[in-house]
């Protein structure tokens, strides 16, 4: 039997609807799949509890899929089945995000349960490489995926997000845990300007420089970076797992809503990495794409 531990999003729907039979959904408080009726509500402080009836129900095979933020964590909820386990768990979330996942990954498969990866159950989710729109890639795209690829081993080595915008050879803007489309949304909502010319007052155009960067919220972006992100559209979406990371959790996904976020943004195509990133609704996503002029590479 099938149990699926799901987050948020359209993902669990889609593993669930392409099983001959119906699996056990499993949703994490806070986080309701889309468009599925959850079974079975747990926490985190509840995960043995979770564990021991999955083995009384049968489970034999696990799931994790579906979108979640690092959720919070109340000692005073833990319940006897889950208090042998907090040395493990705590141990590993001090190590980061990929030791933690890894770490639940063994307490279903120390319990004879196999982990499944949503790929593995749905394979069409992961699309074939090539370009995929009718819309070509340019010839001049080299050097933006190579500036994309250091960033993602960048943002991999410490256990960050798994894409990022390239602009003019600069990196505009990289994923955190609010999610790809947060980070997409976000070229739209606080462009960073470029230094102005200093007119009839030097010092009050500086101010006003130091205000707009402020406001930004992104000390990171400056010089050349500033100037990039001002311009007003082109550029790459690049998405990739993490260098190292256990494909069977947390494998890097897009769907409609990212092909929209990257039109509104005015890029000029996304990039994928070939057998690494899901792509849910990809007819919808390609004509997306296709209508705006954007190009879809897997590579």
């Amino acid at each position: 039997m099938l149990a699926l531990v799901t987050g948020t999003g359209a993902l669990p729907a889609v593993v669930a609807g392409a099983q001959s039979s119906p699996p056990l959904v499993c949703a994490l408080e806070g986080y309701a799949p889309d468009g599925l009726q959850v079974d079975h509500w747990f926490r985190i402080e509840t995960i043995g509890t979770l564990l021991h009836t999955l083995k009384q129900r049968g489970v034999t095979d696990v799931c994790l899929c579906g979108a979640i933020q690092r959720p919070g964590f109340n000692p005073l909820r833990l319940d006897a089945r889950t208090m042998p386990l907090v040395p493990t768990i705590a141990k590993a979330v001090k190590a980061g995000e990929d030791a933690a996942l890894r770490a639940v990954l063994g307490l279903f498969e120390t319990r004879d349960m196999t982990v499944r990866g949503a790929h593995e159950l749905v394979p069409d989710l992961l699309p074939p490489s090539g370009v995929l729109t009718q819309v070509r890639v340019p010839d001049d795209i080299d050097l933006q995926v190579q500036a994309a690829e250091e960033v993602s081993i960048e943002q991999g080595r410490v256990d960050e997000g798994q894409s990022c915008v390239i602009r003019s050879g600069q990196v505009i803007a990289r994923e955190d845990a609010r999610g790809t489309d947060a980070m997409l949304r976000g070229l739209l909502e606080r462009p960073v300007k470029p230094m102005p010319p200093p007119g009839d007052d030097p010092f009050a155009a500086a101010m006003d420089f130091v205000g707009d960067m402020l406001d930004d919220a992104a000390d990171w972006l400056s010089g050349p970076v500033a100037e990039a992100r001002a311009q007003p559209g082109g550029g790459i979406f690049f998405k990739a797992p993490k260098p190292g990371q256990d494909r069977r959790i947390d494998l890097p996904t897009i769907g409609p809503d990212t092909a929209r976020a990257a039109v509104a943004a005015r890029l000029d195509g996304l990039v994928l990495e070939a057998d690494g990133v899901m792509v849910l609704g990809r007819d919808e996503v390609v004509r997306v794409l296709d209508e705006a002029g954007l190009f879809l590479w897997v590579r």
